[in-house]
């Protein structure tokens, strides 16, 4: 795929289709990885961007308890001494 470079007031830049954006699901930023011969234009994912409010709402849901305990009832700790 050809894409051209074009004047950004003193830089030059390159614009990217609405289809690519979609399909590699590009939002406001992108990772640049310089490699031997290649650039590469990766998204820029936040893996755990939320998890912080999704805990919140578990917690006042009652929902954040263990679904198994920590300690065993047979479990010794002789071996850690």
């Amino acid at each position: 795929m050809d894409i051209s470079v074009v004047q950004i007031g003193n830089s030059k830049g390159i614009r990217l289709s609405k289809t690519l954006i979609e399909k590699y699901h590009i939002k406001d930023t992108v990772e640049l990885v310089l490699e031997e011969g290649y650039i590469i234009l990766k998204p820029k994912t936040e893996p755990r961007k939320g998890w912080e409010e999704a805990f919140q709402a578990m917690h006042e849901n009652g929902d954040d308890k263990l679904l198994m305990p920590d300690v065993f009832d047979d479990e010794t700790f002789d071996e850690w001494k």
